[in-house]
């Protein structure tokens, strides 16, 4: 599995991690699958893992897929002290709903939470998981800066920021890591220099929804682009865009998400491979409908 830096000060991991969301939302699978496919991304070199308290059904059940991650991580025979587990704070799930709320006293809680639910005592990675506009965002950041002094966690990260915003945390606070969603379908983090900007400084860039999420992904088989290339170069449609989100930045790490253990293991495998720059142009040259 090929490695790259999480950021400034923190450890090298897996160029592809594994996204835990989709073991816990809706049309999760069952306990006993989930932590197979946890426990075969581990097998195959993956030792970035990247959750959120919200990952889960509904307020009832907070902390649904952090919980999850630290079962799997107690049961699997390698050392976890190799895994980086990153989580979030800053949105809640009222009925199911998906808001913010990244009020200071509210992030220091759900860091709180977070710790027990992980079982640790400190996080990896803690990441502001959304700026909350009726919060001002220096106040959020600095709650995570106090988290970090505190020792409850390693390393700041950010995400669904803009250059400015990462600007405005990095006079507060050491950032790690960004998360942004980026994929052939979505390209606002190349357009508006994020990706660019974190190559530039070290930072890691951790690129969510990188086969396009939802509907859209199941649209890359039959791609004109991609479904030649993929037969050519023996490998799956899935993979190829993999690669090719890795190769749109130095710092860039993909996190896809998964519900079984064989999609777990053909998203690891993309970390190793390198497309051709005529294979790459091609790529970014497509045209990806997300009607």
């Amino acid at each position: 599995m090929r490695l790259r830096p999480l950021g400034p000060g923190a450890p090298a991991v897996s160029a592809v991690g594994f996204g835990g969301m989709h073991l816990s939302v809706q049309g999760r699978p069952d306990e006993e699958a989930a932590l197979r496919t946890l426990l075969t991304a581990f097998e195959c070199g993956v030792t970035l893992v990247d959750t959120a308290d919200v990952y889960c059904l509904g307020a009832d059940e907070v902390g649904h897929n952090e919980r999850l991650i630290a079962r799997a991580l107690r049961i699997w025979p390698g050392d976890p002290s190799g895994i980086v587990v990153a989580t979030k704070g800053g949105m809640i799930r009222p009925d199911g709903r998906w808001e913010r709320d990244a009020r200071p006293e509210r992030l220091h809680r759900a860091c709180d939470r977070s710790l027990r639910a992980l079982g640790v005592d400190a996080i990896d990675l803690y990441q502001l998981h959304q700026p909350d506009h009726q919060v001002p965002f220096e106040e959020s950041v600095g709650a995570l800066a106090e988290l970090r002094q505190a020792g409850k966690i390693r390393h700041v990260g950010l995400s669904n920021v803009t250059v400015e915003q990462i600007r405005r945390a990095q006079a507060i606070v050491p950032v790690t890591a960004v998360q942004n969603r980026l994929n052939p379908f979505f390209r606002e983090a190349l357009e508006t220099g994020v990706v660019a900007y974190c190559a530039e400084h070290g930072i890691g860039f951790l690129a969510y929804s990188p086969v396009g999420g939802g509907r859209l992904n199941r649209t890359l088989p039959a791609h004109p682009v991609l479904a030649p290339m993929a037969a050519e170069l023996g490998v799956t449609a899935h993979q190829l865009v993999l690669a090719w989100v890795l190769a749109q930045g130095s710092t860039v790490l993909a996190i896809p998400s998964a519900r079984s253990a064989a999609n777990a293991r053909a998203s690891a495998r993309a970390a190793d491979l390198v497309l051709a720059r005529a294979d790459l142009d091609r790529i970014t040259a497509a045209s990806f409908d997300r009607s």
